[in-house]
């Protein structure tokens, strides 16, 4: 019996004994992720950062004391209450990306590291926007956020940390500072509409005036063109008259035919020719040899 139990003892010290040596087995192995860094401690003292992979570490000796994230991480800070250089109080929230460059920096730099960032953020944008007016804070955010992200990232890099962007979320000015701003802007809009609307009606006005030039130009010229054309023609008639070299007789029938459209006329004046004497010379010629043959004629 005293065998037998002895035996049982031994069975059970070497079950225990194989049991802790497959603890210590499984929490000597480590595997890393990807991004990711973890801060070995050997007896309480930095000993190794391990980076992505499998590991081994000696077991109740080296201790994991922090996983750290290589990713890109964004941290949204709560707005802060900051005086403009014009004394006026407005609320900004800030959007910090960062990157954790080196771990063993970021363990051992800082107790906390969020804190320590979301202080430092909020003082530093104090310092900027207290040197600005109101108009130049809604107005330079790109200015104020580059400023804010090249003070960070110097002042952290002792933290291995990398500040990757700065952005201004939100400005609020106070209500009656924004009432203000809204009734500048309805004034500012009213104004611009005006001139647009003047500016439209100057145009509009100096295309009608502009189509009404052209149209008197227009019809002046077709006036002159026609004119041109009228005494064109009369030229051609005058040409044509004396290239056929008429006789004298056919010139005086025509005459005859011009006095006799103007006499049967409405018209209360008439405009006798100077050659008038010449033409009463030539009917009374034509008269008297009519009488003569009439008088040849009764003699027979």
């Amino acid at each position: 019996m005293i065998v037998l139990s002895s035996l049982t003892g031994l069975l059970v010290v070497i079950g225990i004994v194989f049991v802790l040596v497959l603890i210590a087995l499984f929490s000597s192995i480590v595997i890393v992720h990807q991004t990711e860094a973890y801060i070995v401690e050997r007896i309480g003292k930095y000993h190794s950062t391990l980076d992505v992979g499998f590991h081994m570490i000696i077991p109740f000796i080296d201790k994991v004391v922090k996983k750290v994230s290589l990713k890109e991480q964004v941290v949204d800070f709560k707005p802060q209450p900051v005086i403009t250089k014009d004394n006026v109080t407005i609320q900004i929230d800030t959007v910090v990306f960062f990157q954790i460059t080196d771990a063993r920096m970021f363990t051992y730099g800082v107790s906390n590291p969020m804190a320590a960032i979301e202080n430092l953020t909020a003082t530093t944008l104090r310092n900027i926007i207290g040197d600005l007016e109101l108009d130049a804070t809604l107005t330079s955010r790109d200015v104020i956020n580059s400023k804010m992200r090249m003070i960070l990232d110097e002042a952290t890099d002792s933290w291995g940390i990398k500040v990757r962007r700065v952005e201004l979320k939100n400005i609020i000015p106070p209500r009656d500072i924004q009432e203000a701003m809204e009734k500048q802007m309805r004034a500012e809009r009213e104004r611009r509409e005006k001139i647009l609307q003047a500016e439209g009606e100057k145009k509009s006005a100096i295309l009608i005036a502009e189509g009404e030039k052209e149209s008197i130009v227009l019809r002046a010229e077709a006036k002159k063109q026609a004119l041109i054309a009228e005494a064109e023609g009369v030229s051609k008639s005058i040409q044509l008259i004396n290239d056929s070299n008429p006789s004298k007789a056919y010139l005086t029938i025509k005459g005859y035919e011009a006095l006799e459209k103007v006499a049967d006329g409405k018209s209360t004046k008439l405009i006798i020719p100077s050659e008038l004497s010449s033409l009463t010379s030539v009917v009374a010629a034509g008269v008297e040899t009519v009488e003569s043959m009439k008088n040849k004629e009764l003699k027979k």
